[in-house]
Parts: structure tokens; sequence; C-alpha cells
């Protein structure tokens, strides 16, 4: 649901000073935007990177998702992923800021996200950064097939930053949407999630038997959902519902699922403090200041990714991911979440304990032979094919459903970060366009950076 027009007014033209004149502007300060502007800036680039919130670290820190999956492949023998990742990683270890769980395929890092926002700023500062909180990106000026500047609004009013390369990791892919560059959304999109911390413990399995019994007493469907643990803490992470039939790239509708996710924050509350164990005391400790979005809108660049490629571990020369997490899509209408792993497992769960189906896509598919242990994901993926100086890069990536599915969490962008920030350095370096660097020089770049390529 978008906001009706009413009428049009027209605004005064005024001059917009320019707040930044740099190599590489980052737009969206999640870790896949702060980890591009720390590869750009680690190779020579003067970085300016714009976060609308108070803090860096998108879903991870604003949305409270406290979980990086596993760095190694399946059956953790060969670690595939380094790079930012795991060096923010043994940074949260120098301050007791993380959980190791290296026995769980898909859960492996659980986050202190109040440290996550330290050691971002920190690093950000390291690397002589300069950043904008509570900064908003407006639009985007261009000539020709290139961009100029991009417009941004915070306490001092409208101004612009001028750079060289430009890299839209705002997640719904703001800039590129003010391109005009080809966009497309799936079928069934997947739906957000609200999440909080709870005080009080609670099993799982009782948990779906009070919903299932009492859910709508207080207006909770059986929907599935997920908890887990916070780092020395006795709260819980706790994401047990979806907000559905929205799509958060929408004003409207964005305001409105925030709503809606408290509002079942409370409800799941209520009915603890009700039907929960009496030796208990249930509070809603601490709500996510943005709601965990999963999926919007995509847009176009020279590469799909497709499932078929990624759960048979197709691997690329010019490949900037790797990654085991599994195919996970959570379904947009019926309450329910598909899993799909690289050994052929497949299990589909309605609501909490509802109904549960299992099979094997390989056995579907009459596939032999040995499972892939990891996918790849080749760079060709984050080159768009009209400006030349311009990179989209997050969950907003050229997918189909399924292969997005497994893509989008934050183990993967990271990556993906991370060769949009050397592939900015490269082409500023080289006077070239984006669309004629080389996949292979960017991967080494990684590489020569700590990546596991």
């Amino acid at each position: 649901m978008g906001c009706d027009v009413l009428e049009y007014i027209v605004e005064p033209a005024k001059q917009i000073k320019v707040c930044a004149d740099v190599d590489v502007c980052v737009i969206g300060g999640s870790c896949t935007g702060v980890f591009a502007a720390i590869r750009a800036a680690r190779l020579g680039a003067k970085v300016a990177i714009v976060e609308k919130q108070n803090c860096f670290g998108g879903v991870a820190t604003n949305g409270l998702v406290n979980i990086w999956h596993s760095l190694y492949d399946i059956g953790n023998k060969n670690q595939i992923i380094a790079g930012l990742t795991e060096e923010m990683i043994e940074r949260l270890k120098t301050v007791d800021g993380v959980y190791v769980d290296l026995k769980s395929p898909t859960h492996a890092y659980y986050l202190n996200t109040e440290e996550l926002k330290i050691e971002l700023d920190n690093v950000i500062k390291e690397n002589r950064i300069i950043p904008f909180l509570h900064t908003f990106y407006s639009f985007v000026i261009t000539d020709d097939k290139k961009i100029t500047s991009v417009l941004i609004e915070n306490k001092d009013g409208r101004s612009a930053i001028r750079a060289k390369f430009f890299i839209d990791a705002t997640g719904d892919g703001d800039v590129a949407r003010d391109l005009h560059i080809n966009s497309y959304q799936h079928d069934q999109v997947q739906p957000p999630s609200a999440c909080f911390y709870l005080q009080g413990k609670i099993k799982n399995s009782d948990l779906a038997d009070m919903i299932l019994h009492h859910g709508s007493e207080v207006g909770l469907d059986d929907d599935w959902g997920w908890s887990g643990p916070l780092v020395n803490s006795e709260l819980t992470l706790r994401v047990d519902n979806h907000v559905f039939n929205v799509l958060c790239n929408n004003a409207m509708d964005l305001t409105l699922s925030e709503m809606e996710g408290r509002r079942q924050m409370r409800a799941l509350v209520t009915l603890l403090k009700k039907y929960g164990y009496p030796s208990e005391k249930y509070n809603l400790i601490s709500s996510c200041s943005h709601i965990g979005i999963r999926e919007t809108i995509h847009y176009e660049t020279n590469f799909k990714a497709n499932e078929m490629d990624l759960l048979c571990g197709t691997k690329y020369e010019d490949a900037v991911l790797n990654g085991t997490y599994r195919v996970d899509i959570h379904h947009g209408d019926q309450n329910g979440i598909t899993f799909k792993d690289l050994t052929g497992k497949m299990v589909t769960y309605y609501g909490k304990r509802n109904k549960k189906i299992v099979g094997n896509w390989r056995e579907d598919l009459s596939l032999t032979g040995d499972y892939a242990t990891y996918y790849q994901f080749p760079f060709a993926n984050i080159v768009g094919k009209e400006y030349e100086n311009f990179i989209a890069v997050g969950r907003m990536i050229h997918a189909d459903a399924s292969s997005f599915g497994a893509l989008r969490v934050m183990v993967n962008l990271n990556q993906l970060g991370e060769a949009a920030g050397v592939a900015a350095y490269l082409a500023i370096d080289g006077d070239v366009a984006m669309q004629k660097l080389q996949g292979k020089h960017v991967r080494n770049m990684l590489r020569k950076g700590g990546s596991a390529l």
C-alpha cells in the first residue's frame, strides 16, 4: 500500500553545498556497506559512508539479528569464508562479544550486537572513513552514464557528496531506483520479522502449544519462528512471527510493518504472562529499531543467480563469494518455511508444530555422486549494465527466489560488500568503467586482503 498522490508542488531551485568530495561514496551503513568502505579505504581510496540510523551494522545491530552463519564448508573441514567477517569476529572475541557454536552447521557465531556497533565505529575511524550517521540519502545526480554526486539530508539540511564511484548498500536499492535500473520482485516476497529481547524462559515446544491453543486471544497466528541466545545474558532473542502482505520498500507498508511487529511482541509477552511458567517473570526488554527486512525488490545485472548452480556448487573463475548457508525461504502466505541443504535434504515447516514435510531434492532430480561442500557467486552478478561508476550490493541482488534464500544472509552479503569496495578502487585506479573490470583481478585483490577465495 502506497501513499496516495493528492497533487504536485514545485520545489524551488537552489544551490546545494558540497559537504564531501571523495573517491568512493557508500550509501547504506549495514555490514555490507561498512565492509565495502573498509576495503576501498585500505587500498588507498578516500571514502565516505552514509547511514540513516544512529549506528552502523544494519540488520545485525538495528534489527537485533545476532547470528553470523558458518565460515566453513559442509562438515566443518575447510574454512571458505574469511576477510572482514572473520576479522570482525576476532575483534569481538577480545571484548567477550561473541559466542562460537561450531557444532551447528548454520548458527555458528552469536554476536553481542551492542559491541558490534562499537567495533564498526572503531574500524571506520581507524581507516579514516568519513561517517555520516542520522543522514538520509535523498537523490542522485548523473551526467550521461556516470553519477557525479548524491544529495543527502541531515541536521545540517540538504547537501551533496561528490565522488568518483558510488556503492548502493541501502538494501532496497534506493539509488538504483532513482537511476531507473530495471527491477522486479518475486511472486512470493519473503516477509519481514520484528526481533526483540525477552526476559523469562520458555521452551519452544511449550510456546508452540500455547500459540496453537491460545494465540487467537491476542491476535497471533500459528506462525513459524525462531529464537536464540544472547552473549553472556539470561535474555533470549525472539523472532516468532512474520508481518505478511507488505513490501517494505514502500513507505506506508514499512510504517505499518514496524507497528504490527511491535504489536506482535507485546501480544507474545502478554500470552506468556498468562500461560507461561509461573516461576518466570516475563518482560519485553528491548525491541529492534528497524524491522528485519528479508526481501523487497531486485535489480538486474549481468548475471542472475539460480537455484541449481547454487545447490550443485558451480564454481566460477571470478568468484567473490563462498557459502554454505542453506536455501531458506520464508513463505509469503502460508506461515511456513522451506529449507534445502546442499546434501539434498529438504524440509518444509508450517506453523510452529502444525505440519512438517521432508524430502530430498537430489533424489527428486535423480542426481548421483558427491554433493557440493560449498557454493560460489561470481563478480558478474554485481556488475550493472548501464552506469560506469556504480554498484548496487545487498539483498537487492539479481537472483531467483531459491538462490536468493541462501545468498541473502549476512555472511554472504558481507563478502559482496568487500567485492564492491575492491571493484570501486580498481575502477578508479585504472580509470575504467565498472563493466571493463576483470572479475579475476577483483578476486585476486580480495585474496590479498584476507578473503578465503
